[in-house]
């Protein structure tokens, strides 16, 4: 195989091992054998041999990175990742002796030396696939590889060279394009697309590694790779007629007559017609209601399949979506669903393999890594999943990387992409669409301000998906959007005694709570919050619905998570300001089959007179500029002109610095190729800024047995699954008080140490309110909590 990277031409096909010495020269010295892997118990001939494995990692990796037009990279950094155990220290570590060896950093230093400013980059995924990746100077956790490249390493045996045919030089892929808005910003974007490719190889690396490592280790063990191989997955045209044959039945059993299923029907279509598109940068518009989660994954599969993309990634922004639109796709894919959609969203905390000993690390604790390497065709993750896997460092987050690229990914909710962090992850989006193959697709109701030249480094050529915007805003207007001042919590109470069917959507859980016990005397009073876990939120919302259709009285108070796509229809909804986008979700719960008449469908902004209820911190800026347009554009608060103006204002008083608070942009524009700081971006780039921990609460007989089957299971990660919806999460400051009251204990400890931690005071968990703190001890504790 050819060198497909400019400046090459230079065979890549590794030298056969068994080959004879050319003729005329001189062998090397010979040893026993170099070996990769070795296998307690078993002799020699039992193990894996170096160049094997190098092989097959490299083979592996290129395969991975010639999707995005970089095979001869993956193909080199596979060969050399491991060619520091063409040492005999390393090769008598293998055969008993327990001295450590350095057996990663010579491969970065040959690729450093022999491969120009690719090998440059090379060198940080090679030096990196135990530990995770450095920064190219500075200081850090990890040793900088400028330092690591320097240090005194074992001799390395010459007979790498006969096994590795290494080429004079590598290029850059050859499709890489710049970031070309102006000359200036082309400068400074570069060494964020030297460090994202950096990132991409080290992810075709790590993956094939992990895999051929644990194909080796199974079947020396006499066991079975029960690796799913991509194509035991179904099949995208597979998906695609499932999805049809759904669709078609969906029709059959709705109103056909009724004006919002016509539009439905008419977005759809339409979406479905603009997936011959080229694959690129895409916007997909649609008021709250229209259907743009089907017409999303319909539009992804049709569009993957004509430009032959091999998955579809939705990027959803809180975890109880995720669920909800997994299970929809399962629905809307029939036999094939389950088998063909991965959700990725594990809320309990990894336990990391130990780095004491990188040699057990590599035989023992990696084949236990349970990271998904995002292989399926259908993958439903989280915004923090998608993004801070993007920025990471550690092999088992970065593992799946590669596989976005030739993907389509749906960011759904694009607007919540934290204002923070906005600058970084634009410039993502972009480099996926502009270097990666991939298709993203920005699906919102409200969409961000997010081209240039108004946004700064923004996007450019972004392809609308939905017939005209602002004229299904007009047709599916379905509510009147006021503000009525400021409530005290009486007069926020009088409303939801006045009306028997309203929804109250306040900013905080303790609002949320001091509003329903305001109204708990009353018909149909129910309380929503994330202090439920999912399973108790479900039943609660499934009462809600069913009171909604039986028309009794329902007078429901929630956080904003009943906005995050949760299918209910009330009359009237009262919303604590908040941004725009927060209310047009909002106005999404309040006549959403449009059965009502506009004038009957009220969503009522109102402020707070107590501090305590004010919006957060975070959440301030967003109030104040959704203040400002409505009161600027009163008749038409929800139009994607009124949108576009309050996102274009919001990002105008935050300013371009509050854009990257951490300043990642700035970081890289003043490294170099081998100066790139992959650690500190990854350690500073966090989407949630407060960690949260999970704790599990033994809400159901299901809960309480998959409890108890911890204590004997082999594995925890299908367990793991099973015990997601009776998570709740709380703040580390509440979770520690808890633990140290000994309201909280680690299930099975002295096999899953403290991964799985359960409520074992069943008393400040209630029916009304979920995790409740009544006693003074754990007063403290709920104040922290929003």
């Amino acid at each position: 195989m050819k060198d497909d990277a400019p400046g090459g031409g230079n065979t890549l096909a590794p030298a056969d091992p068994t080959a004879p010495s050319p003729a005329g020269t001189t062998a090397p010295p010979t040893v026993a054998g170099f070996y990769a892997h070795s296998v307690d118990g078993k002799p020699e001939s039992h193990w894996q041999t170096l160049p094997a494995h190098l092989h097959a990692v490299g083979r592996m990796a290129g395969e991975s990175a010639a999707v995005f037009s970089a095979q001869a990279l993956g193909q080199a950094i596979g060969w050399l990742h491991d060619l520091g155990k063409y040492t005999l220290p390393f090769q008598e570590r293998l055969r008993g002796n327990p001295l450590r060896v350095d057996h990663s950093t010579w491969g970065a230093r040959i690729a450093q030396q022999r491969l120009g400013h690719m090998g440059q980059l090379m060198a940080y995924g090679i030096a990196g696939h135990h530990a995770g990746l450095a920064n190219g100077r500075g200081e850090g956790e990890r040793t900088a590889l400028a330092d690591r490249l320097c240090a005194d390493l074992p001799a390395l045996h010459p007979a790498w060279e006969q096994d590795i045919a290494l080429p004079a030089r590598l290029g850059a892929p050859a499709s890489f394009k710049p970031y070309s808005q102006n000359r200036q910003q082309a400068t400074d974007r570069h060494p964020f697309q030297l460090a994202f490719l950096a990132r991409m190889l080290f992810s075709c690396l790590v993956d094939a590694d992990f895999i051929d490592t644990e194909r080796f280790y199974l079947q020396a063990e006499g066991g079975t790779d029960h690796r799913r191989a991509g194509d035991a997955y179904p099949s995208l045209p597979a998906l695609r007629e499932q999805l049809d044959g759904y669709m078609g039945g969906l029709t059959a059993r709705s109103d056909p007559d009724s004006d919002v299923n016509r539009l439905r029907a008419d977005i759809l279509r339409q979406v479905r017609q603009r997936a011959e598109c080229d694959p690129g940068l895409f916007s997909l518009t649609v008021p709250t209601g229209g259907g743009k989660t089907l017409a999303s994954l319909a539009f992804a599969l049709d569009h993957a399949i004509r430009h032959g993309l091999r998955r579809v990634i939705f990027v959803i922004p809180f975890t109880s979506i995720v669920e909800q639109n997994a299970a929809v796709f399962r629905e809307a894919l029939g036999a094939l669903g389950e088998a063909a959609v991965l959700e990725h969203h594990s809320a309990f905390i990894e336990r990391q393999p130990p780095r004491d000993d990188p040699e057990k690390y590599q035989s023992d604790k990696k084949l236990r890594l349970a990271m998904e390497n995002w292989d399926a065709p259908i993958v439903v993750t989280t915004a923090v999943q998608f993004f801070e896997s993007l920025f990471a460092a550690r092999p088992s987050q970065c593992r799946k990387l590669h596989n976005i690229a030739g993907s389509v990914v749906v960011l759904d909710e694009a607007q919540t992409m934290p204002l923070r962090l906005l600058k970084p992850c634009v410039a993502t989006i972009d480099e996926l669409a502009r270097n990666y193959r991939a298709s993203v697709v920005l699906c919102t109701a409200t969409q961000p301000a997010l081209e240039a030249p108004a946004f700064e480094g923004g996007l450019t050529g972004v392809r609308e998906l939905a017939p005209e915007p602002a004229r299904l805003f007009q047709q599916l207007e379905r509510v009147r959007v006021r503000h009525i001042g400021t409530l005290d919590d009486a007069a926020l109470a009088a409303h939801m005694r006045q009306r028997e069917q309203v929804l109250c959507i306040v900013n905080n859980r303790r609002h949320a709570r001091a509003v329903y016990e305001a109204m708990a005397d009353l018909p149909g009073a129910r309380h929503l919050t994330t202090l439920m876990c999912a399973k108790h939120r479900s039943e609660v919302l499934a009462e809600v619905r069913q009171m909604l259709k039986d028309k009794v009285p329902c007078r429901v108070v929630s956080t904003s998570l009943i906005e995050a796509g949760v299918d209910v229809d009330f009359p009237t909804v009262l919303r604590a300001e908040a941004g725009l986008d927060s209310i047009a979700q909002a106005a999404g719960r309040c006549n959403r089959e449009g059965r009502r008449s506009i004038d009957a469908s009220e969503v009522l902004v109102f402020g707070t007179d107590n501090e305590e209820w004010a919006p957060p911190p975070e959440l301030a800026q967003y109030a104040q500029a959704a203040r400002e347009v409505l009161r600027q554009c009163p008749d038409d608060p929800l139009s994607p002109e009124t949108i576009a103006r309050y996102f274009a204002l919001l990002y105008w008083q935050k300013g371009g610095e509050a854009l990257d608070v951490p300043d990642l942009m700035g970081l890289l524009k003043a490294s170099r190729p081998d100066s790139l700081p992959m650690e500190t971006l990854a350690a500073k780039f966090r989407m949630i800024d407060s960690v949260q921990m999970p704790v599990i609460v033994p809400y159901d007989g299901v809960a309480r047995q998959a409890l108890k089957d911890l204590e004997f299971a082999e594995g925890s990660l299908g367990l793991a699954r099973k015990l997601q919806p009776y998570v709740v999460q709380l703040p580390r400051q509440g979770f520690d008080a808890l633990y140290k009251a000994g309201a909280i204990q680690p299930v099975a400890p002295q096999k899953w140490g403290e991964q799985f931690m359960a409520l074992v005071n069943l008393d400040i968990y209630n029916a009304r309110c979920g995790l409740a703190w009544e006693h003074p001890t754990y007063m403290e504790i709920g104040n922290t909590i929003h």
